[in-house]
């Protein structure tokens, strides 16, 4: 009865979005009031990073029944939002998210599909891992539509969406998929896995991606951390973000963060929080040139705040880990051609050739075209830049000369 209750109060009561280009100078003003429930700060950032905009500040209440969040956002150059047709979608777009009723699984953007297959990896990272899995995706004549792959701390996780080379559909044949998820798992367990490995088959649909991500990462303990010692040790002490804990009068715990500024860091912090079952009452973000600073106060969903030694670091290290996924150092790598069977293997097989490691990649298919981004470190020291820069030019160049190559482009990207 409570539970109807609720989505009787969510019903009568709907979001309501204001978007304003005259409340502030340099930057689109959002404002979102609705009734409160867990997991509604996580939609609307979601929707808001989904649109590639950047959130330059953000003012945080949710006390009692009602939730207000005013953010102040600017697109990928800077500017302020002025299409009407841009700022009606993203009103339409977060009025539905925050008056959306989850189901009991408390899944966020999850939507029917027929189209894919949907494989979730997640193991001890490794050189040539991401080359090896797509090396037995092509043998098995699957076709990689799209996928997005992280490492972080000795892990890596994926989420690839793959499809049949000869329909062009979702792989329905159970022992087909059965196989597959063998294979996979065989290659990712390795020689020497310190964890086990894991390979699953999510029925058709699709899950944000992101947010799965973490999850897959946060389950497999990424968070922890492997001791270093040295100079090495040294030097990621103090390239870690910082994250402290305090806990206040009223039953708050307040968690203040300071983290180098980048695309997306408020949604990995939501997301994390939100995964651990802990709830944003009052927040505020702020943006420099640089740096990001964040507080929040926040009590678990069982109304208590963090209590004990233990709960705090973890915390903390969830936080940091939530942060560090997406930040790599190195160069940045965007290729896209004209798409086909083998291609990802291909590419990923030249990297590992050329004793590359990728720590980050995106891969994409649209309109027979095939696009992939990856951020990789070498495992030996690096040459300088201009020579870099040429040899890969060389040896991607080589690979689509003979394929309709489409496009090149090759970005450094330096901390």
């Amino acid at each position: 009865m409570d539970d109807e209750y609720a989505k009787l109060i969510r019903r009568v009561n709907q979001p309501r979005v204001v978007i304003d280009n005259n409340a502030c100078e340099d930057a689109t003003v959002i404002q979102v009031d609705s009734v409160n429930k867990h997991g509604i700060l996580l939609e609307v950032v979601q929707v808001l990073t989904d649109m590639n905009l950047t959130i330059r500040k953000a003012y945080i209440a949710s006390d009692g029944g009602w939730f207000m969040d005013v953010f102040n956002v600017v697109d990928n150059d800077g500017n302020k939002i002025r299409d009407k047709e841009i700022i009606d979608y993203i009103q339409r777009r977060i009025e539905t998210s925050a008056g959306f009723v989850p189901s009991r699984r408390g899944s966020v953007g999850v939507m029917p599909s027929e189209e894919h297959t949907s494989i979730e990896l997640a193991g001890t990272d490794r050189p040539g891992l991401l080359s090896e899995v797509c090396a037995v995706l092509a043998d098995l004549r699957c076709n990689v539509v799209n996928a997005e792959i992280w490492t972080h701390n000795t892990r890596a996780a994926a989420v690839v969406h793959v499809t049949d080379d000869s329909t062009g559909c979702a792989i329905t044949d159970p022992k087909r998929l059965l196989m597959i998820k063998d294979l996979l798992c065989n290659v990712l367990k390795g020689n020497d896995d310190l964890k086990t490995a894991k390979t699953m088959l999510s029925a058709p649909g699709v899950m944000h991606r992101e947010r799965r991500l973490h999850q897959i990462m946060f389950a497999d303990r990424d968070y922890e951390r492997v001791e270093k010692t040295g100079v090495r040790a040294v030097e990621e002490r103090s390239s870690r973000p910082q994250v402290n804990l305090l806990n206040i009068e009223k039953d708050y715990t307040v968690i203040t963060m300071r983290a180098k500024d980048r695309p997306k860091l408020l949604f990995d912090i939501i997301c994390t929080l939100t995964d651990m079952q802990y709830v944003v009452f009052h927040g505020i973000v702020n943006t420099t040139r640089m740096d990001a600073n964040q507080e929040f106060y926040i009590r678990h969903v069982d109304g208590l705040p963090i209590s004990s030694e233990a709960e705090r670091v973890r915390v903390i290290q969830c936080l940091e880990a939530a942060i560090e996924r997406r930040a790599s150092e190195g160069l940045e790598l965007e290729l896209c051609t004209e798409d086909r069977l083998g291609l990802l293997s291909d590419i990923t097989r030249i990297f590992r050739e050329n004793s590359l490691c990728i720590k980050r990649a995106l891969i994409s298919t649209k309109g027979g075209r095939s696009a992939l981004q990856v951020k990789h470190n070498r495992s030996s020291l690096a040459p300088k830049p201009p020579h870099q820069e040429t040899t890969m030019s060389y040896l991607f160049g080589n690979l689509f000369k003979a394929r309709t190559f489409q496009n090149f482009k090759l970005i450094r990207s330096y901390s």
